[in-house]
């Protein structure tokens, strides 16, 4: 399946206006001294330039900002297109150029590499979503809360009655066993001892450590000397 190729009328437009400007700035640097490949780059310096500043300018534009640097250097690079252009349609010797424009012509690639360099670097603030993308949030303060102290109940009286403890009755001295009276003697004998020496009556633990008799005989044997 074959397709059919339309030309555009504008784009051919654009071709055959873009082929007559460079030919006209080809032939006034070739008049103004400039030959061989350096008349040819002059074309193609200008309408580079001219090409930068109009996106530079559109750039500038759609972020809401001053394009009074890049429509400058649209201006600049339009009227040496234009210029160019005007003077070799037959206003201007071509066979004797004037000093004046041979040093316009010899004065431009400073010019035009000084218009590249500012419409490339030219700074640009940030835009107003770039703004609002790196606006710090705001700090949440907060405040602090004080949360009422539960009251504790007093206890009742009858309460604090029924938890106290009750003291233990003293439990009664089990009733005297008969004890073979020599060992009631030495026991005796151990329990003078031992309140000249303390100052206190002998108990039933020192008598079982004493006599190395089990606790039951010893509680008996200190019945016995009560």
């Amino acid at each position: 399946m074959t397709r059919k190729v339309r030309l555009d009328a504008v784009l051919v437009q654009a071709v055959i206006a873009g082929a007559l400007s460079f030919a006209h700035l080809h032939d006034l640097a070739a008049a103004a001294g400039q030959t061989g490949w350096k008349a040819w780059a002059y074309p193609v310096s200008v309408d580079l330039l001219l090409v930068a500043a109009w996106r530079r300018l559109r750039s500038l534009r759609a972020q809401g900002e001053s394009a009074r640097a890049a429509w400058t250097w649209f201006t600049v690079a339009l009227a040496a297109s234009l210029g160019a252009n005007v003077a070799t349609a037959g206003l201007l010797d071509l066979n004797d150029v004037p000093d004046w424009l041979r040093i316009l012509v010899a004065g431009w690639p400073a010019l035009a590499f000084l218009g590249g360099t500012l419409l490339v670097h030219s700074p640009t603030t940030p835009t107003t979503a770039d703004a609002e993308a790196v606006e710090p949030e705001p700090l949440l303060v907060v405040e602090p809360v004080t949360v009422p102290a539960e009251s504790t109940p007093e206890p009742e009286p009858h309460a604090v009655e029924q938890s106290e403890p009750v003291p233990a009755l003293p439990a009664s001295p089990p009733p005297p066993v008969d004890v073979p009276p020599a060992l009631v003697d030495h026991a005796r004998k151990l329990a003078d001892a031992h309140r000249a020496a303390t100052g206190t009556p002998i108990d039933a633990t020192t008598l079982q450590v004493r006599l190395g008799l089990p606790r039951p005989d010893a509680d008996q044997l200190a019945a016995h000397l009560a």
